[in-house]
């Protein structure tokens, strides 16, 4: 049986990597054949700060197959346009959960805020086998639309899944996830009850926390930026001398086999040397809407 509260399976150092065009990230984890965290398969912390870095760099044009980025951001800005015509621009507290399914190119393209940073986050989800030649999909949900609850002093964002009977917007999506920004304040404390099936990340990315491990019942204080992987449990505790800011993320596992290359995630090689042919023939993006990227 679970205990109660959820043990902490992994603590991850976020490592600098480049990506895109030259882009600076700090990456906790990227796709494996190995599948460790399933449904999830990638986590980047993005963030722009030095105007001596030169001119912003972004992602331009690229593909995807099998798999849903979820791109939340803090500060600053994004431009993305798509092959399926759409075009919009996401700030401070907004969301763009994008499902790939069969086949996406699109570009992301960063804007410094007023006080000169871009800082925000990407994930990348799993698809079941069965869905990941299913038509792309887009959601854009402006930080309007997201619900703030407030437990015991803590401040939460709900983008997907359910708090004190708030639901977020972002909603039929395959690994049934939970996606919070969560804000202990200086002092706070938080206890969460959690879906027990569900995998379950925590990205501490300002200050510092003590959470609970519950395979020890002692606390590990972390101090931000810094990725926390929880085993099966029911529960999890956090508090804060200082305060702190987290992303939390849960979702439940496929247990199915992955093939990673790149952009793509599907089931068998085979199918990755599909999506390079579909690719090199012109088949990759399907349905395309007038305005919108094509496929080379």
């Amino acid at each position: 049986m679970a205990s109660e509260v959820r043990p902490i399976r992994e603590v991850i150092r976020p490592q600098l990597v480049i990506e895109g065009a030259g882009v600076r990230l700090l990456r906790s984890f990227a796709p494996q054949r190995s599948n460790p965290y399933d449904p999830f398969l990638l986590f980047d912390h993005f963030a722009f700060n030095d105007p001596r870095e030169g001119p912003l760099r972004g992602f331009p044009t690229h593909p995807h197959r099998g798999i849903e980025t979820v791109t939340y951001m803090l500060e600053g800005s994004v431009r993305h346009r798509d092959s399926l015509g759409n075009l919009g621009v996401i700030g401070p507290g907004d969301v763009q959960w994008m499902t790939s399914g069969r086949g996406i190119l699109h570009e992301e393209m960063p804007t410094r805020g007023p006080a000169g940073r871009v800082l925000g986050f990407q994930l990348w989800v799993n698809l079941p086998a069965a869905l990941k030649m299913s038509p792309p999909r887009y959601q854009e949900v402006a930080a309007a639309r997201i619900p703030q609850v407030e437990v015991a002093g803590v401040r939460l964002r709900v983008v997907a899944g359910e708090v004190a009977g708030v639901r977020g917007p972002v909603r039929e999506i395959a690994a049934q996830p939970l996606y919070l920004e969560v804000a202990v304040p200086p002092g706070g404390a938080l206890e969460w009850a959690t879906d027990p099936t569900h995998t379950l990340l925590a990205y501490l990315f300002e200050g510092e926390g003590t959470l609970e491990d519950g395979a020890t019942g002692r606390g590990v204080t972390l101090a931000a930026p810094v990725m926390v992987v929880y085993g099966a449990g029911e529960r999890l505790r956090w508090r804060s001398a200082a305060g702190m800011r987290a992303m939390l993320i849960g979702g439940r596992p496929f247990g199915e086999p992955i093939y990673p290359y790149g952009p793509f995630v599907m089931t068998t090689r085979e199918e990755i040397e599909q999506a390079l042919r579909d690719l090199r023939e012109g088949r990759f993006v399907q349905g395309e809407v007038e305005g919108g990227l094509r496929a080379p």
